[in-house]
């Protein structure tokens, strides 16, 4: 990983409401339905930080019936993330 890359990653954690996020689906995938109370945050603003983590290919969404999952993208990135846990 690029050291541009690692930066992009670092910066989209410093903000409060991403780094709840991916604390809270590093080690399995939740619907949406689950982060929104968890982060206590409106469903528009859970669901644009949702966006920026994936922009950075962070993170992946899957479609199951109604709902969408996330879930962390690649196991290198679970390793970096895991320590700011």
């Amino acid at each position: 990983m690029n050291n541009q890359k690692l930066l992009k990653i670092t910066k989209a954690l410093s903000d409060p409401t991403r780094l709840k996020i991916i604390q809270f689906i590093l080690k399995e995938e939740k619907c949406v339905c689950e982060i929104i109370p968890h982060v206590n945050r409106s469903q528009p603003t859970v669901s644009l930080q949702l966006k920026k983590l994936e922009d950075l290919d962070l993170i992946k969404s899957t479609k199951k019936g109604k709902f969408v999952f996330y879930s962390i993208k690649e196991e290198k990135i679970k390793e970096i993330l895991k320590l700011f846990q």
